[in-house]
């Protein structure tokens, strides 16, 4: 039980190291590719070393990260990870965005997380393992304590 307790408080502290990555990852692109506003997905804000930058593959974030792990699906650390871009009314590119992260079961993680374009990481009370799935859900979730 201590292990996995351990295990599952490293799990966590990489989820939000992971989140923080990918807010970097996002604003390095927004400023690299204004005209297309925030990455389309986790994925291109990697890429397959060698990696060469473009549009569909930023090489701001580890490809390990933006693909989930391998195979597809199986998450880094316990935790599963998307990127969303938000094109409020008005706005012909993508000028938001918010990222998640949430433990592919509870014996993997103990809390959800996410940030969204303000560079705040938050996360969903312990135990609640919900993703946030929106841009005002993330918002709700509360500012991490550092």
């Amino acid at each position: 039980p201590n292990l996995m307790r351990a295990r599952m408080a490293a799990n966590d502290s990489s989820a939000a190291a992971s989140e923080r990555t990918i807010v970097t990852g996002e604003i390095g692109y927004f400023a690299a590719y204004p005209t297309v506003g925030y990455a389309a997905n986790l994925a291109a804000l990697g890429g397959a070393a060698p990696c060469t930058p473009a549009v569909a593959t930023g090489c701001l974030i580890d490809n390990n990260l933006a693909t989930n792990g391998t195979p597809a699906g199986s998450g880094k650390s316990g935790y599963s990870f998307d990127a969303n871009p938000v094109t409020p009314a008005g706005s012909a590119i993508p000028i938001q965005f918010y990222t998640e992260g949430f433990p592919l079961s509870p014996q993997t993680g103990t809390k959800s997380f996410c940030a969204t374009d303000d560079g705040v990481v938050r996360t969903n009370t312990p135990g609640n393992l919900g993703a946030a799935g929106s841009y005002a859900g993330c918002q709700a979730f509360l500012p991490m304590a550092n």
